[in-house]
């Protein structure tokens, strides 16, 4: 192995090991004393674009745009949203939301199973009227603070064959390096969205697996503090079933 490839390797290596659970405790309790903590989110863009917009303090408009995000998934979770009235942006919450995809809390609440709110056909179209998203906290490399990315409707398969595969392989998504991409697709009406294809890079090291698990935890302890004002953010996009544009900016 010559000295070139040999260092790109063991950059990698580190890339997820940036510092220990209790060194990351530490900065947390002397920077974000009093503060409250809310992890950048990721966005996924309308019709059917394929690159990311990512929150970065380092450019001028604190956003940069990349065609792929490369980093290890701590945790994912549902976050289902009903508006009783069509949403169409703003800060309201919805009327009822689950993050377990199986209690609603709100208006319906209850079942997430039996509410009528959540069977395909009450939505637009074939949709649903409770919009099944799911919640993903992403470590990338080179940083110490996850992100969170709203996974829509339209990439939920995707995802559900990715951690399947993952799953059959005795891989759980926190201990492998994911890199995520976009691609355009067009739902039943014609209309073009952009779906999250995911594809496995490589497995963690001893090390870094070290790390990421006060990560995992400290993500678990955040989604745990969820409300359903947390989902206002999660709500926006494009709906893949109807095309529906409701960014809220």
């Amino acid at each position: 192995m010559s000295e070139e490839i040999r260092n790109s390797a063991i950059a990698t290596t580190e890339s997820f090991a940036p510092v220990t659970a209790m060194e990351m405790e530490g900065l947390m309790a002397e920077d974000l004393a009093g503060l409250d903590f809310v992890p950048d989110r990721i966005k996924i863009p309308a019709g059917g674009a394929t690159t990311f917009e990512i929150p970065d303090g380092d450019e001028e408009d604190g956003v940069r745009t990349a065609k792929d995000i490369t980093g290890v998934i701590l945790l994912h979770h549902p976050a289902f949203a009903y508006y009783m009235r069509k949403y169409t942006g703003g800060s309201n919450p919805p009327d009822c939301g689950s993050f377990d995809g199986k209690l609603g809390v709100g208006n319906p609440g209850g079942s997430c199973a039996t509410c009528p709110y959540n069977q395909f056909g009450s939505g637009e179209g074939k949709s649903k009227a409770c919009k099944n998203r799911r919640m993903l906290y992403i470590l990338p490399e080179g940083e110490y603070f996850p992100m969170t990315l709203s996974l829509p409707t339209g990439s939920l398969r995707s995802f559900t064959t990715y951690v399947k595969h993952q799953l059959s392989k005795g891989r759980s998504l926190s201990g492998i390096v994911t890199k995520i991409t976009l691609k355009k697709a067009v739902n039943d009406n014609g209309i073009a969205f952009s779906q999250a294809v995911f594809t496995r890079v490589r497995d963690l090291t001893p090390e870094e697996r070290k790390s990421v698990a006060g990560m995992v935890t400290q993500a678990k302890q955040y989604a745990a503090g969820l409300t359903l004002s947390s989902l206002t953010e999660n709500a926006e996009a494009v709906d893949p079933e109807t095309g529906e544009i409701i960014d809220q900016q």
